[in-house]
């Protein structure tokens, strides 16, 4: 029996059956979930409907809390502040048939955060949307309204050959993971001087860096070293990404994206699958972080790769003081002066 567990096929196995598993319980625990919300949807919308054609006041929400925490000991729904929220969840989701299968998606807490704190109702789908397929905790998702996920999304788009390099529910979810641009003012710079110098600094601030990430992200390492023959490759940052089951590489670019960013990156992710993805693991996911970039020349450079590739922007600050408005370069000029400061970038060699 040890000769057996020794073996590659008992470990395939093995984690084949704890992924059957997981998937199960997952399955479980989204049914209780949908059975939940659908219920204070109905409660909700029976004492809306109760209010309007009997004329009951403020006071029965009370009546109501009091009557069903007595015929039922210990349950934390009833309070009367819960059923009030299932009230004014019913009166602002007007469009709630069309969203009935994205709110059963979510815990409770995460339709109270977003119905409060989401006032359009793009905006809200949004949010549902990507909650349920990133699977964001409530203060990932708090955190994600706060950054202005949904109108950084309209502003830039997202830039990514997702749709045509993974299964559609898998380019979907990664779709989610991948903002249109990142805010990477809490490094504490007022421009990238070069690729090391925000790589250094995102990597003393990781856990923040992770967060701004999204949910879901464990780093890996940096400078993450690949082989093929006697050449060397690095990597600038790998992470795995636990509910996508893929390895996501991300290349750091202080100036314009080039069309020759995505296909090293497409070389780098062939070698991840073949020296590096685990049996069970999903397609590799590189992520290109470039301070400016063309839609257009991003969408032709994409076109060819056979691998699942984003490439998104980023940003120091999104608030300029107003004494300074009009007075710095814009962000072309400092485009300019970065091209002509930085010096030629070749890939890192180990001695």
């Amino acid at each position: 029996m040890p000769n057996i567990v020794r073996t590659k096929d008992y470990r395939t196995v093995l984690n084949e059956l704890k992924e059957r598993i997981e998937r199960a319980r997952l399955n479980v625990a989204r049914s209780v979930n949908k059975d939940l919300i659908a219920l204070y949807i109905d409660i909700g919308k029976r004492i809306l409907e109760k209010q309007q054609a009997l004329g009951w006041g403020r006071g029965v929400i009370e009546t109501l809390s009091q009557d069903l925490l007595a015929a039922y000991p210990g349950a934390q729904g009833f309070s009367p502040q819960n059923l009030w929220l299932m009230r004014q969840f019913v009166m602002e989701y007007t469009d709630l048939p069309k969203l009935q299968q994205l709110v059963g998606e979510l815990p409770w807490g995460h339709n109270v955060l977003i119905m409060q704190k989401v006032k359009q109702p793009e905006a809200r789908a949004f949010y549902l949307r990507a909650s349920a397929h990133a699977g964001w905790s409530r203060n990932i998702l708090l955190n994600q309204i706060k950054a202005r996920a949904y109108q950084r999304s309209l502003k830039d788009g997202k830039s990514s050959n997702f749709n045509r390099s993974l299964p559609k529910q898998l380019a979907q979810q990664a779709e989610a993971m991948l903002k249109s641009s990142y805010d990477l003012g809490f490094i504490g710079l007022s421009r990238a001087h070069n690729e090391r110098v925000l790589e250094d600094k995102l990597i003393e601030q990781v856990q923040r860096f992770i967060l701004e990430l999204g949910y879901g992200f464990c780093f890996v390492g940096r400078q993450h070293r690949l082989t093929l023959g006697r050449k060397e490759y690095f990597i600038d940052l790998l992470f795995y990404h636990r509910f996508l089951h893929a390895l996501v590489a991300v290349e750091l670019k202080v100036g314009a994206f080039e069309p020759e960013h995505a296909g090293k990156m497409d070389f780098y992710l062939n070698l991840l699958n073949d020296k590096e993805r685990a049996p069970t693991d999903n397609p590799s996911i590189g992520i290109i972080l470039c301070a400016e970039r063309d839609g257009l020349e991003v969408e032709y450079s994409l076109r060819s790769k056979s691998n699942p590739i984003g490439v998104a922007g980023y940003s120091f600050t999104r608030k300029l003081p107003k004494e300074l408005a009009g007075k710095l370069p814009t962000a072309k000029q400092l485009e300019a002066a970065l091209r002509m400061d930085q010096p030629t970038r070749s890939k890192r060699k180990r001695p």
